[in-house]
């Protein structure tokens, strides 16, 4: 059963399918909306979400609800508009809505409050978990599973913190970025990983919902390297991919030194993308004295990426996705089968689960 869709628009922006309603089974899935710290309780956010504008507000319990962003009225931003007693109201008439997308006050008929049954406005399911707050994006009567856990949110004897980055590309390209060696000794020179010449191996391993890739050389990332590892241990490499957009890549030195970014790609629109990555790092006595370094780090090499990846963008939207792939490509490979058969609605062979060692230089 597809996912409810708002009612057809005369002369809006999106004449074509919406990406919600054309992306196969990829809207069936929670999406991050926003930090949980960002949603108050006074007052309503607006985002987009596969170009679905979506008004976040809290009800009178604190849960976040989720509305599609238009009054039924005459179509004025519910975002623009107050939040009271759990409810939000329309700037443009006053038309109030509940918790549930129903009308219940309509100013202009009288001061009386009560549930309007033929004037309910497109809901979708929420979370606050994980330092976030998610939305349901497929069929509100299919919700399977929870929100991605952010690894390490909280947790005793570790530091975590969010970073919020907008980007210019989609979900596919940005997940192959973060899991991408080759291209730090290029595009995060003497930042991240510094150009050594060396061979390099590797097992990338697909599932029917994931891409893992362990690393076996030995490696470094960067001048960073002489902070996170001063006894000169073997750094373990894991990247992950966990469908339909979340990314996890893991250093870690013995058994107490961890450096985890995990990222949530929240797509806006075709080529635009909201970025959610929480970073978690465990180094004993120095953790909550390195947050500082980490967090002007992180950015400087998250807008590294931001760079290059309005680089790809730029060619990608004139002549479109054609990309020739060598072996250090099976990654990418292998997070393009899983989306593409996802986006197709599951039509056709499933990808089947495979691992292929790997070898490539940096």
């Amino acid at each position: 059963m597809p996912p409810p869709s708002p009612p057809s628009y005369k002369g809006g922006e999106v004449d074509r399918p919406r990406m919600r309603d054309n992306c196969g089974t990829l809207n069936q899935n929670w999406y991050a909306a926003c930090t949980s710290a960002e949603l108050g309780k006074d007052k309503p956010l607006g985002r987009m979400i596969m170009e679905e504008m979506i008004v976040l507000f809290r009800d009178q319990t604190g849960h976040p609800v989720a509305l599609l962003d238009r009054c039924l009225h005459r179509n004025a931003l519910l975002s623009e508009g107050e939040v009271f007693d759990g409810c939000i109201g329309c700037p443009y008439h006053g038309w109030t809505y509940n918790h549930l997308g129903q009308v219940v006050n309509i100013p202009s008929e009288g001061p009386e409050t009560y549930v309007r049954p033929d004037k309910t406005i497109v809901r979708f399911p929420t979370r606050d978990a994980h330092g976030l707050v998610w939305v349901w994006m497929g069929d509100p009567e299919r919700v399977t599973g929870e929100p991605f856990p952010m690894p390490w949110y909280q947790e005793d004897g570790w530091m975590t913190y969010y970073m919020i980055t907008p980007f210019n590309n989609n979900v596919t390209n940005l997940a192959e970025n973060y899991m991408d060696v080759p291209h730090t000794v290029f595009v995060h020179s003497k930042w991240f990983r510094n150009a050594k010449r060396v061979r390099g191996e590797a097992l990338a391993v697909r599932t029917r919902h994931s891409v893992e890739i362990t690393y076996y050389h030995q490696d470094d990332i960067g001048f960073a390297d002489w902070a996170l590892n001063p006894d000169r241990l073997p750094m373990v490499h894991t990247d992950k991919f966990y469908m339909p957009n979340v990314t996890r890549v893991d250093y870690s030195w013995g058994d107490k030194r961890h450096f985890v970014i995990s990222s949530q790609i929240t797509p806006v629109r075709p080529y635009e993308s909201m970025v959610y990555t929480a970073i978690a790092f465990k180094f004993g006595w120095l953790t909550p004295l390195l947050k500082p370094f980490f967090s002007w780090y992180t950015r400087k090499v998250i807008t590294q990426d931001v760079e290059i990846m309005d680089v790809q963008v730029k060619a990608l939207k004139h002549y479109g996705a054609e990309f020739m792939s060598t072996e250090a490509d099976v990654v990418h490979e292998y997070i393009e089968s899983l989306r593409d058969h996802a986006e197709s609605g599951e039509v056709g062979p499933t990808p089947e689960p495979e691992e292929r060692r790997i070898s490539f230089w940096i």
